[in-house]
């Protein structure tokens, strides 16, 4: 794989290629990565994959109008042709008033922060396997579990570099790890009940311990077995954080400039507006030192920093780039995202949920009866209206506690509503890209299956 610098040499020579070939402006992104995947079931090693990829994609602009192009043949004799190729698609592109690169002034100068992204472990796929198994063969042994769908575990490294022609040339590399582990409790003529555990890391030194990861796929499936049914009405819905991220989920696409700018977001008025109670925050934060999702600059070049989304409730910002911002009159806020094709779109970093300040005991001890729910189905979810609607399964809460498991059911109401009828735990941990802890919504409606 190449190493950084030569990453970002690639991207900026394409750019001064398409400058040569006639573009006015222009901007490239160069990626690769380097995976190995490592599966067992049962004890015993069922596959081993290992990947590799480089690809790179580039942008020109000629006056107005603008073409990408992208290819994984990094032969010079590719690249001319492909510099040749997105000029002349550009001359016959229609004009974009709004299309163009980030303003000059506002790219990131000097050295971006140190993020610790990279680990320098490179495990064998024997320390791999042996990962896999200790979390399969952990879960394997919970009361209860009859049957294995496997375990995993994974490794990657990448880079990714952009160069614009505006003066821009970065790259950084990073890591990944994972580790999961998938079994079934029950039998056929009483039911059968599946579940998994899985973490993820830039580090391998950070995973969890695999006979945690184990314990806690076996134990969650057989806790769903012989699930009952729900009465229909109105009750709290406590989202577990593993499938309580999703909300926040919904919340970065309505605010994105795309959805502002189409008018085709729930929140379109709600910028400076309360949307969640007071106390409670959304925080966006790139910097966060070996982060699932930190970067030193965003998908333009724009410095990135952390950001306060909602504070004490309150919108404080829509998530722009650079041509959603011209649109809108307004700056980017260094949330611009880039794949190898097509122009940016925005993204979050390391988004969370603050200002909890519930223990779950008390969160859930005043509900007579509701539901815990630990898995959502289906996206029935309109972006446009906020309307909410989906499928789940979970654990009933009767007197202010966990009772027995419960599934066929479908949860509903409108995302402005949700928001504002909130309440979180401060449970909160740092394990997802999106991270929230424990949160309960009141007066949602609830239908049986």
């Amino acid at each position: 794989m190449l190493t950084t610098d030569q990453a970002r040499d690639r991207a900026a020579d394409i750019v001064a290629r398409a400058r040569s070939a006639g573009a006015d402006a222009a901007d490239a992104v160069f990626a690769a990565d380097a995976a190995l995947e490592v599966s067992v079931r049962l004890g015993k090693l069922e596959d081993v994959g290992r990947s590799e990829s480089a690809e790179l994609g580039l942008r020109v602009f000629v006056g107005r109008r603008s073409a990408s192009v992208s290819t994984s043949d990094l032969t010079p004799d590719s690249m001319q042709t492909l510099v040749e190729r997105a000029v002349a698609m550009a001359r016959e592109a229609p004009e974009d008033e709004w299309a163009g690169l980030a303003p000059a002034e506002r790219l990131l100068h000097g050295a971006p922060p140190l993020l610790d992204l990279a680990d320098h472990d490179d495990p064998a796929p024997e320390r791999l396997r042996d990962l896999a198994l200790a979390a399969e063969e952990a879960a394997r042994a919970v009361a209860g579990v009859t049957n294995s769908e496997g375990g995993g575990a994974s490794g990657s490294r990448s880079v990714w570099a952009l160069a614009t022609s505006t003066g821009f040339a970065g790259s950084y590399a990073a890591t990944g790890y994972g580790l999961s582990a998938s079994v079934l409790a029950g039998d056929a003529a009483a039911g059968m009940q599946r579940d998994y555990a899985h973490h993820g890391a830039r580090h391998l030194r950070h995973l969890d311990a695999p006979d945690a990861i184990g314990r806690a796929a076996g134990e969650r499936a057989v806790a769903r077995l012989n699930p009952g049914r729900l009465a229909s009405g109105a009750m709290p819905v406590v989202f577990d954080p593993r499938v309580g991220s999703s909300l926040l989920g919904h919340l970065i696409g309505a605010i994105g400039g795309s959805s502002i700018t189409r008018r085709t977001s729930f929140l379109l008025d709600a910028l400076g507006t309360r949307i969640l109670p007071h106390g409670l925050s959304v925080r966006d934060d790139p910097h966060r030192p070996h982060g699932l999702r930190s970067r030193p600059f965003d998908g333009e070049g724009l410095p990135v920093s952390p950001t306060a989304i909602v504070e004490d409730g309150v919108l404080e910002t829509w998530l722009l780039d650079s041509a959603s911002a011209r649109q809108l009159g307004l700056e980017p806020t260094g949330h611009a995202s880039r794949g190898i094709g097509g122009g940016p779109g925005v993204t979050t970093s390391n988004t969370y949920l603050d200002g909890g300040k519930l223990p779950v005991e008390t969160l859930i001890g005043d509900i007579a009866d509701g539901v815990y729910v630990t898995e959502l189905i289906g996206q029935g979810v309109n972006g446009v209206t906020g309307d909410y609607s989906r499928g789940a399964a979970g654990f009933r809460i009767v007197g202010g506690e966990i009772a027995g498991p419960v599934a066929e059911f479908t949860i509903a109401g409108n995302l402005k509503d949700m928001y504002a009828n909130l309440t979180a735990a401060n449970d909160l941990k740092f394990r997802y890209g999106t991270n929230v802890p424990t949160v309960r919504v009141d007066g949602m409606t609830v239908a049986s299956g």
